[in-house]
């Protein structure tokens, strides 16, 4: 055996791994980061990620709706059928003994199927939820393989666009509550796109592999999606350019109107219907005060199977809000829309419940927050410890254990460092740099006077209290900060 005390780095690994592993063990010689596309959190990112869905899910609450969970896995054939070109991106999972499962894509599909299994003709429901795709990651722009949604849908027959428009509305709260900048949301109606490529001469059976195209104007121009349509899905020229008349417009209650005019357009039951219900929801959106943030947008597709009506998406403009920021580009940071027939998908008899709803990407928008927290060096607390209980002096475990007993059981949250005899500035130093707002100390002197010291770690200033008058004093000092 080589000689111990000569080994450095690598070598030394090398030997205590060789050394500890059992007879007939596999060595694995490095430790592999995570698979790709997913990513481990750290205390500091998770205090970021927590208030982020603090905020989603009081606006959810704040507009009734109800908490919902459902398995991380569904049977492959639930999923299979719903997300048109995108099933491909499920990941499916083993065959572990007669029934073929897949991890959940979104949160949609899971909830209409708890709505036809259960027979639920009305909820309103939020969900927030582990999803996974089998997409190229790319972190940049905050898209990974396994990701949380924060859902909120209205399941129901009601009158047209009330519930739509308040979809909306959720939206732009939490997008300001979040404070990420200046938004603007895009609207559309499948029928309206159907309509389209109907008067434009798509054949029908092309209809959800054009919009599908259509979809991806956000990301290239309409020239490559020109020639997707026409070289990659066999649509004729003539046709693509008819669409590309229509699919580039975009504006407010003006363009709805124009719409309603087209010679063409206006022939078609489809786009009249489409038309009435985005009329009627700028009329909403005009008296719940958002209708500025909000464009009618013919390039908007959602390429998901099934969405059948109104469909809308959020984007961030890019204006930084501080002038230090860098322009992040993360694409659409909320989406969503009506799926009328998905339920109704899963009921035996084919019985509908209209629904409609939207989904908050919260990997996006964590991304934009990580990056302004890197911009100004923010420091972010990763403990919500109210009190620290110290001590000076040596033999005062047990003092200090009753004290601390006493401060959770008020409420208090509170820590104590894990020695016997811990010297007195540590646990000051561990308090400065946690953030704890306030320090009790006991010793020999406190002990006998009957009293504690409190301290406030900010302003270092020391004030002897009555034992008894402790917890109330705490108390006081938190409610006041």
């Amino acid at each position: 055996m080589p000689q111990l005390g000569l080994l450095r780095g690598r070598a030394w690994t090398v030997l205590l791994g060789q050394l500890r592993r059992p007879p007939g063990s596999v060595c694995i010689r490095a430790v592999r980061s995570h698979s790709q596309g997913t990513r481990d959190l750290s205390p500091q990112q998770m205090v970021v990620r927590e208030k982020i869905l603090d905020v989603i899910v009081s606006c959810f609450k704040r507009h009734g709706a109800k908490g919902l969970d459902t398995p991380a896995f569904e049977l492959k054939e639930m999923l299979t059928e719903k997300y048109g070109e995108d099933s491909g991106l499920i990941y499916d999972l083993k065959d572990q003994g007669g029934e073929l499962l897949s991890l959940r894509y979104d949160l949609t599909v899971p909830f209409a199927r708890y709505l036809a299994m259960n027979k639920v003709k009305k909820m309103k429901r939020y969900h927030v939820g582990k999803v996974w795709r089998r997409e190229s990651p790319t972190k940049v722009q905050g898209r990974y393989r396994e990701f949380y949604q924060c859902d909120f849908d209205i399941a129901g027959q009601f009158d047209p666009m009330i519930p739509d428009a308040e979809c909306l509305k959720i939206m732009c709260e939490i997008l300001s509550g979040l404070q990420l900048g200046d938004f603007l949301i895009k609207v559309n109606d499948r029928r309206i796109l159907d309509g389209i490529f109907a008067v434009c001469g798509v054949p029908e059976s092309k209809f959800h592999a054009i919009c599908s195209s259509v979809d991806k104007l956000d990301k290239i121009s309409w020239k490559d999606v020109r020639h997707e349509m026409v070289v990659k899905k066999g649509l004729a020229p003539e046709v693509a350019d008819q669409i590309g008349d229509y699919v580039q417009c975009h504006g407010g209650i003006s363009l709805v109107e124009q719409m309603f005019q087209d010679p063409r357009l206006s022939q078609n039951k489809q786009v009249l219907e489409g038309l009435g219900d985005l009329k009627l929801l700028f009329e909403y959106l005009t008296l719940f005060g958002v209708a500025e943030k909000v464009s009618f947008d013919l390039s908007l597709a959602r390429g998901l199977d099934y969405y059948t009506g109104v469909i809308y998406e959020a984007v961030l403009l890019q204006t930084p809000v501080h002038a230090k920021e860098e322009p992040l580009n993360v694409g659409s940071v909320a989406a969503g829309g009506r799926y009328d027939g998905l339920v109704g998908m899963f009921d035996p008899r084919g019985h509908k419940v209209p629904c409609v709803g939207l989904s908050i990407g919260v990997e996006r928008i964590f991304s934009i927050l990580e990056q302004r927290m890197k911009t100004f060096g923010e420091k972010i607390r990763t403990t919500e410890t109210q009190v620290f209980v110290a001590t000076p002096q040596k033999n005062f475990l047990q003092e200090r254990l009753k004290l601390i007993a006493e401060l959770w059981d008020a409420g208090i949250k509170a820590e104590l460092m894990y020695k016997n005899n811990p010297k007195l500035l540590p646990q000051l130093h561990y308090c400065e740099n946690m953030g704890i707002p306030l320090v009790v100390i006991t010793g020999e002197q406190e002990l006998k006077e009957g009293v504690i010291t409190l301290r406030s770690v900010a302003s270092r200033e020391e004030v002897a209290i009555k034992r008894e008058n402790l917890v109330a004093e705490i108390q006081k000092r938190l409610s006041e900060s």
